[in-house]
């Protein structure tokens, strides 16, 4: 229950009790003007109650799907390291193919530099595909500290109150906890949050809610980011965190935002991904480690 609540609640019972002693000690005019702060009163709890109602915009459905986060990141271990086993076989795979032709070439009396060239080139291309990413992390002199995740959430949506409101976008934390601690660095996660609920801004294109869920199971924190809007298609959802990539709603911009947040998620050893069933708003599924 919200603060004002509480004191709507309280004034409420306060001036009923008025009213019904009043019926032995005050006159008729004064009774009436009781009565009708109470009604006031009463009517404006409900207001609340009702308004707070609309607010959470299926944090709860939310809450339900954290539960299974959990398996989910799992299962994205595996893929990713099922993913790196695969590089590492497609890496093995062009140094042989690098060898190779690297001896073709030789007995064609090719000159070796132009052989050390090809060589080069290819694994400058596969070195760069990797540390991309790492050239996107935001700079940061300060070490990672024990990090209360939920305040900077909070600080992030200050942050940006202003252009949420001009956007018609309301935004709202659920969580079951007062704080949640995370060693990262609060600079990289505050332009994480700021990032994420900068694209909501942009990109909803119309009033709405973005309801931040933040959970903790075992030693990892959860986090959803749910809005409002049109979402995208599932074909446009897997690449938006891809650098320069904008979907069939895009607007101007470089498509930094998403890519950063990824980039900052994965140097803190967690996991993001996005699920956007088209029509029922965009979703931002972050999974953290706490140490």
């Amino acid at each position: 229950m919200t603060r004002e609540q509480k004191i709507s609640l309280i004034a409420s019972c306060g001036l009923y009790v008025l009213t019904i002693v009043g019926f032995f000690f005050f006159s008729l005019t004064l009774i009436i003007l009781v009565f009708l702060g109470f009604t006031l009163c009463i009517t404006y709890f409900s207001y609340q109650c009702y308004r707070n109602h609309n607010d959470y915009t299926g944090a709860e459905h939310l809450q339900q799907e954290i539960g299974i986060l959990k398996a989910e990141k799992d299962q994205l271990v595996k893929d990713y390291e099922a993913l790196l086993t695969e590089k590492d076989k497609e890496l093995e795979q062009r140094q042989v193919n690098i060898n190779r032709l690297n001896d073709e070439l030789t007995l064609q009396g090719m000159a070796r530099k132009e052989v050390e060239d090809k060589y080069t080139e290819i694994s400058a291309k596969v070195s760069s595909d990797s540390g991309v990413l790492d050239s996107l992390l935001p700079p940061d002199e300060e070490e990672a500290t024990e990090v209360d995740i939920i305040e900077v959430a909070k600080r992030a949506i200050k942050e940006l109150e202003e252009d949420a409101k001009s956007a018609g976008l309301r935004v709202n934390i659920s969580s079951a906890s007062e704080g949640l601690t995370v060693k990262a660095s609060a600079k990289r996660l505050l332009i994480m949050f700021r990032n994420i609920i900068d694209n909501s801004i942009k990109y909803m294109k119309k009033a709405g809610t973005l309801v931040i869920t933040i959970s903790s199971i075992d030693d990892d924190i959860f986090i959803v980011l749910k809005d409002t809007g049109e979402g995208l298609p599932e074909d446009e959802t897997k690449h938006i965190f891809e650098l320069n990539y904008q979907g069939s709603n895009r607007i101007s911009g470089n498509g930094l935002g998403l890519t950063q947040a990824k980039a900052i998620v994965e140097h803190y050893g967690g996991t993001i991904y996005a699920r956007s069933p088209q029509g029922n708003g965009m979703g931002i599924y972050i999974q953290l480690p706490t140490s």
